[in-house]
């Protein structure tokens, strides 16, 4: 790894709010942890989770402008939902800046918010981490790391479930990459 994680812990202090970082080391507490139990390398796991939110050190405005200019942007649903399209940007300037070249890496981070049909255990892992990391606090939510602690597959289609839920609930739109994971998923489960 060209990059050691402490410099990646380093960059990450230096550049996102106090509460996006908290969460960010949340987020390897956790996936480290579940990586140890999934027999998934910690070293990548920690990677991805403390890389997985380096975009949000820009506005929403200039993620959807760096979006544009290296041609992030796949669905109309991306500009609707700007938000969901920052784990793109991170990939690309991990692989593009910062030289990881770990395919797995950089699909963990680009896919750590909608996830996509045939994801790796790593993908599934910094997914479901990033939505279940211990200073998160909602309704449900230990059930789902519950879940996710006995089964990395069937804790990733409930995380995903939860999202589509959420989404409902809250009368916004789900992106189709989402709808696509949890047919995914859902297809995997009951095989």
């Amino acid at each position: 790894m060209v990059c050691s994680l402490g410099f990646f812990r380093a960059l990450a202090a230096q550049n996102l709010e106090f509460e996006r970082f908290q969460h960010t080391i949340g987020v390897e507490v956790w996936a480290t942890e579940l990586a140890k139990k999934y027999g998934i390398n910690t070293e990548k796991a920690a990677l991805a989770a403390l890389t997985h939110d380096l975009a949000k050190m820009h506005s929403q405005q200039e993620q959807v402008r760096l979006a544009k200019s290296w041609n992030l942007l796949t669905y109309p649903e991306d500009l609707e939902n700007p938000q969901v399209i920052h784990g793109r940007i991170a990939a690309y300037l991990l692989e593009q800046k910062y030289n990881i070249t770990d395919q797995d890496i950089l699909n963990a981070v680009k896919n750590h918010t909608l996830g996509r049909p045939g994801m790796s255990s790593l993908e599934m892992l910094i997914y479901s981490a990033d939505l279940t990391e211990p200073s998160r606090n909602f309704p449900g939510v230990d059930k789902l790391r519950e879940k996710l602690y006995h089964d990395l597959k069937e804790g990733t289609l409930a995380c995903v479930e939860h999202t589509i839920d959420y989404l409902v609930v809250t009368n916004r739109t789900i992106h189709p990459l989402t709808l696509l994971t949890y047919e995914d998923l859902k297809k995997s489960v009951q095989n």
